[in-house]
Order: C-alpha cells, then structure tokens, then sequence
C-alpha cells in the first residue's frame, strides 16, 4: 500500500542527502512537475530555481494557469519564451522519434542557458515510471522517447535528479492530494505539448488548429461532465493529422486537414480503454471545431483503439 506522507518525508530527506548546490527543475504545471517541485523546494529551499519553457506546444491560456499556480504554491518561477527556438529547430522535422529527440535535445540546451546564469548544478525533473518504460533501455524496446528521458542529449552537463521516478500517475496524484496541491485531478498532457498533438511538420498555424481543438474537447466533455451526461475520462484531447480531404464550407469546396478526438479510461497511463462517448457530445465537438477552424480542418474522427495496441497519445 503506497503511502504518500512517508513518501514525501523520506524523498525530502533524499533530496537534502542529494543537493548540496544549486538546482532547477522544470516545471510545466502537470501533476508531475509540480510534485516534484513542491518536494524539493521543501527539501532545499533556496537552492531550487523553477524554470517554465513556453515552448509554443502549450494548451490555450495555459502559460498564465501555471504561472498563478506556482505562485501560489510560494515558488520563485523564471518563464522562459522559446517558441521561436522550437519552431526553427523542428523546421521539416516530421518523424515522431525525431521531433521527441529534438525537443529533448534543445529542452536541455535551454537549461543549460539556464544554469549559466544561476550557476546551477542539479536538473530535477518529474519524470515517473512510465515516461522510462516506454523510453526503452535494456532488454526494453522503445516505445516512443519521452523528451525528459530517451530524448535527453548525451553531452549534458546537469546532474539530473528524478525523485518519482519509481512512481505511476495514480500514486504521483496521492502526492498532490497530501501536499494540498490543487493539480491533483488534473489531465496528464505530454512533455512535448502540443507538438506530437500535430502530426506532420510543426508550423505555428498548424499547432493553432490543434490548440483551439483540444480546447474544445476539454470545454465540451467537462461541461458534459458536470451536467451528468458522461464520466470524465482519464485523458482526453485532440490530434492533427496530416490527411486532408475534401469538404464544404457554404457553397465553397474546401481541402482541410483532419482532427481526431481521443478520449481513454485508465489508471496510471501504462494500459488503457478508449472511453464510449455520447454520440450528441462528439457531434456538438465536431461541429465546433470545423466551426472555429474553418479552411484548415473539415473533417472530424474519434479513436477507438485501446492502449495497446495503440499508445494513448498518437505520437
């Protein structure tokens, strides 16, 4: 039986054995990362400089959710803009491996800039067990690289120190209900962001369509939710992928992308079963989506594939 209070005292402890100079951590405002940042800030105080990369692959509205929400947990955020980074780094780059590498790669580049200028020595992260079971090593064949894990650079200086690494989600979100964190029910969302939501090559008017759809899902399932029409699922969002179709917008024939919606029921991310949906709620989704993103995107599916065989996330 996991306990979380015990958990917490002995990784407190860890931590304070552990670093003895400087450290960052970086913090996303997921359940992970803010778990983790909350545990080490009580273990080492001052010595944790938190650091939040808009990388451009984030939700709608989400930078400034996270920036409230650090503060109120009392941590000392830097918010570093690098969109423009990302987006030249991952010009032409469409293989899913690939796009994990790359972000990995500049992920750390970007802390590195970081640790120059504070001097740090430690990188924390909030990688949990599976972002590494997926990320191959071993006898274990690679599902995908988790930017945090096999997409790490092998020069890196940083020292990395992962204080649930041996945990899955289930127990992580135990931890957020004991330190009182207000991100424990909160929807897991990829390390990479919105950028393995957009199949194909990355441009910002394609991450857009994939930001203004996910945000559509997540306004209609909840409202569904709590209007007592569904049960929230475990994970929910959407996908773009690079398939285009013909469609009609009024009288005018159109050529738009696809958005898939994916909506699973799980317990800590390793399995999953796609969640049955009413059909009137992915209907009102459908018809927002083609709505809001007209010319870009006509057409509208829903997965019903579980995990396995196909991963939670499509990339």
């Amino acid at each position: 039986m996991f306990d979380a209070e015990e958990f917490i005292a002995e990784s407190i402890e860890s931590l304070k054995a552990t670093i003895d100079d400087i450290a960052i951590i970086a913090c996303s405002g997921g359940v992970d990362s803010t778990v983790a940042a909350v545990i080490a800030s009580k273990a080492v105080g001052n010595l944790l400089h938190c650091v939040y990369v808009d990388t451009g692959f984030m939700r709608k509205n989400e930078t400034e959710q996270i920036e409230r929400l650090l503060e109120e947990q009392g941590i000392n955020l830097v918010t570093v803009k690098a969109a423009d980074r990302y987006f030249e780094a991952l010009k032409g780059v469409t293989e899913p491996e690939q796009k994990r590498k790359v972000i990995g790669e500049l992920f750390i580049r970007i802390f590195e800039d970081e640790q120059e200028k504070c001097g740090a020595k430690y990188l924390v992260q909030g990688t949990i067990a599976p972002d590494w079971i997926e990320s191959g090593g071993g006898v274990r064949d690679t599902i995908k690289s988790h930017h945090n894990v096999g997409g790490l650079p092998e020069d890196m200086t940083l020292e990395v120190v992962e204080p649930l690494r041996e945990l899955y989600k289930d127990e992580v979100r135990e931890l957020a209900r004991a330190l009182k964190i207000n991100v424990a029910e909160r929807q897991p969302f990829p390390g990479p962001g919105l950028a393995v939501r957009t199949l194909g090559e990355l441009t910002p008017e394609r991450v857009a369509v994939v930001r203004e759809a996910c945000a559509i899902v997540e306004e209609e399932f909840e409202a569904a939710a709590k209007r007592g029409e569904m049960d929230l699922p475990w994970q929910y969002f959407a996908a773009l992928l690079p398939v285009r179709s013909v469609g009609v917008h009024g009288d005018v024939r159109a050529y738009g992308e696809t958005i898939v919606v994916r909506a699973v029921q799980s317990m800590d991310g390793m399995s999953a079963r796609y969640s049955e949906i009413p059909h009137k709620i992915l209907q009102t989704i459908s018809t927002r989506i083609t709505n809001t993103v007209k010319g870009a995107v006509n057409r509208v599916v829903y997965d019903i594939t579980h995990k396995p065989p196909g991963t939670i996330e499509w990339e």
